[in-house]
């Protein structure tokens, strides 16, 4: 995962608040009537994780690959998470993405 610092530099995110370990905020993915995902992004724990969401639908596949593009590294690996169907109402309009598995380089 990017360092903050360069986090920062995401000129399409406006961070709302970071942490030693993160932060959030509201990301704009294109279109100019395109209403701003909120993201949340963590290294803590071992784990890399980045949810972003809308008010009103899930990311669509090339949105969740333009983040995985600016919160990550060209050479890493992310993972995209499908909930079982049974989970699918408790999700919300929210999809994550995870990095680098406790330093496995997987």
């Amino acid at each position: 995962m990017k360092t903050l610092d360069e986090i920062k530099q995401i000129k399409s995110l406006h961070l709302a608040d970071t942490d030693i370990d993160g932060g959030c905020g509201f990301l704009y993915l294109g279109g100019i009537k395109a209403r701003p995902a909120t993201v949340v992004f963590s290294w803590a724990g071992g784990w890399e994780h980045v949810s972003v969401s809308y008010s009103t639908r899930c990311p669509t596949w090339e949105e969740m690959c333009k983040v995985k593009d600016m919160f990550w590294n060209d050479d890493e690996c992310v993972i995209q998470y499908h909930p079982p169907k049974s989970d699918f109402f408790k999700i919300n309009k929210r999809r994550h993405l995870s990095g680098n598995f406790l330093g496995s380089g997987v």
